[in-house]
């Protein structure tokens, strides 16, 4: 395992799609779960590259479909570490399309996920931790360590009133 600890910088990525029309619905624009895939795929790319581990998906914490992506359309998908647990990793993505004809292009999904990572037996593990440095990682930082106490305070408090 990975035990160093690591920047959001560092482990950040980036990836690009074309979209085709297998990846369209009758408006000839993006399916939703079409793009969830591509958030999911950049966020565990992320996590791989921090913890030096498997990782599987645990929660998406929310997503938000901002504005369409039509056909043709480049996509451009970031995500970063935006949050370290003992073992598991927020992830904060962004969606951007791109018309390729203009050159216009505008935010189209947001979404945070959480991620555990695995050792060799499908047992979490223990991750390295996060070292935010610029301003902005820093907010991340701090916007998700919100995040993860008023989620656990909504599980605490539904686990109460003998809810699930």
């Amino acid at each position: 395992m990975n035990t160093k600890s690591k920047t959001p910088s560092e482990t950040a990525v980036e990836m690009r799609e074309l979209v085709m029309p297998i990846h369209t619905n009758s408006l000839n624009t993006v399916f939703g779960g079409t793009v969830m895939g591509w958030i999911d795929v950049a966020a565990a790319m992320v996590c791989h590259r921090h913890c030096g581990k498997p990782v599987v998906t645990a929660h998406i914490d929310d997503i938000d479909f901002i504005a369409p992506i039509k056909m043709g359309y480049h996509v451009l998908i970031q995500a970063s570490l935006n949050y370290v647990g003992r073992t598991s990793m927020i992830v904060g993505v962004k969606v951007t399309s791109e018309n390729p004809y203009t050159g216009e292009s505008r935010t189209t999904t947001k979404a945070y996920l959480t991620f555990v990572a695995l050792d060799d037996l499908g047992r979490p593990i223990k991750v390295p931790e996060l070292i935010p440095e610029s301003e902005d990682e820093i907010r991340r930082f701090e916007n998700a360590k919100k995040r993860v106490s008023m989620k656990k305070e909504v599980r605490n408090s539904m686990r109460n009133k003998g809810e699930k």
